[in-house]
């Protein structure tokens, strides 16, 4: 069966120009001396920035105008809808501004599912979660700086779990929000997909930000939407409430649970790496 599989494989893609790359090395101390690694970190740190500075104005924005307390219409605004539009098209710009520099991660759940898939160094992948929270801090802190009385006034776009809902619930909408994303980051960045589906030209940003969007759509009330660690670290640092930092492990815990199971799915379901390397054991005469 798993000769099967291969040879299958081998026939499907003899006329496509499809090859996987070759596994990222755990440690590569060589990035190190690599300009375009540097360059990379700064387009990380940079996407993250604009990506919390217009979410989290988004965010105030909206609670300011619906404040029936300082004049607000409570149907104005732009809702939830359109602050889902506003995380999910950020993240298809970034995405796509990206991609060619850094890889487009904008998040280190999406940076720690690809290194557990090796298709990032170790290095490479603390590097990055690094300059991501950093730029999430900044993006924030520019936010408070502009418009200091909203941002205190309406939460600062800080995640928690909101009333009503248990731990449980929240941490499981992180874990599935989180999975959605990065499943489909996998599976839009795929090399076997492209060469099997040629003829369907597919624009990776386009999916990943409507899948951001699409959970911000499902989870928004349940706690705010993070499955994006270095999104609740920069806004519960700018913020620094009790309330905030008492849920914040959620938002670390979730997105890195979902994105394993992600990872694990794509490689090792979808893309047969289980069957693969049982194959390869089973072939091998010295075992």
């Amino acid at each position: 069966m798993v000769k099967d599989v291969e040879v299958a494989e081998r026939g499907s893609f003899s006329g496509k120009d499809y090859q996987d790359p070759p596994p990222a090395p755990l440690i590569d101390a060589e990035e190190l001396t690599k300009w375009s690694f540097y360059r990379a970190l700064i387009a990380e740190f940079i996407a993250t920035l604009l990506f919390l500075y217009i979410t989290v104005l988004t965010v105030i924005g909206y609670k300011s105008q619906t404040d029936t307390t300082a004049n607000g219409d409570v149907c104005g605004g732009v809702g939830i809808l359109g602050i889902a539009w506003a995380f999910g098209g950020m993240i298809f710009i970034l995405v796509y501004c990206t991609a060619g520099i850094s890889g487009g991660h904008i998040n280190p759940a999406v940076t720690f599912g690809l290194f557990l898939a090796r298709k990032v160094s170790l290095i490479r992948a603390i590097l990055y979660m690094v300059a991501q929270c950093l730029g999430a801090i900044c993006g924030v802190g520019l936010v408070k700086a502009f418009q200091k009385s909203l941002y205190t006034r309406y939460g600062g776009g800080a995640n928690s779990l909101n009333d009503g809902y248990s731990t449980g619930t929240g941490l499981g909408a992180e874990i599935i929000g989180t999975f959605v994303l990065v499943y489909t980051v996998f599976s839009a960045t795929d090399p076997k997909r492209s060469a099997r589906d040629s003829h369907v030209p597919v624009l990776a940003p386009l999916p990943i930000g409507f899948a951001v969007f699409m959970v911000h759509l499902a989870t928004i009330p349940v706690t705010g939407t993070g499955i994006n660690p270095a999104r609740s670290f920069g806004a519960a640092v700018i913020f620094n409430k009790d309330k905030p930092w008492d849920d914040h492990w959620i938002f670390w815990v979730g997105p890195f649970i979902g994105a394993a199971i992600a990872a694990f799915y794509h490689q090792f379901i979808l893309r047969a790496g289980a069957v693969k390397a049982l194959g390869s054991f089973r072939s091998n005469p010295n075992v």
